[in-house]
């Protein structure tokens, strides 16, 4: 069960500031080489993953909501790779597990 909360936290900090406060510790923002987008990595209980500014040029609905104007973060596992959850402005939404 993912910390709803922290990633709230994490996704209006990184927007708007250079340092990331999570689990008591502070994480660096940075910006991807290719199209310069927010990305902090971050521990919450013992696991890394990554926070990811939505890029407003994908076609996809989170695209599409980014070139709105609106505040879009994806959180990816690091270890699993997988993406797990969303942030759009203040509601962040934790992706389904799909069953094997």
């Amino acid at each position: 069960m993912l910390d709803i909360a922290m990633l709230q936290s994490v996704a209006e900090q990184m927007m708007e500031a250079a340092q990331v406060m999570a689990g008591g510790k502070s994480f660096p923002v940075k910006r991807t080489s290719s199209k310069r987008l927010k990305t902090v990595r971050f521990e919450v209980n013992g696991r890394a993953y990554q926070a990811i500014e939505q890029n407003p040029d994908k076609p996809s609905r989170w695209g599409q909501l980014a070139r709105a104007g609106h505040r879009v973060v994806q959180f990816r596992d690091i270890e699993t790779g997988k993406y797990v959850a969303v942030a759009v402005d203040d509601d962040v939404r934790e992706y389904a597990k799909r069953r094997s």
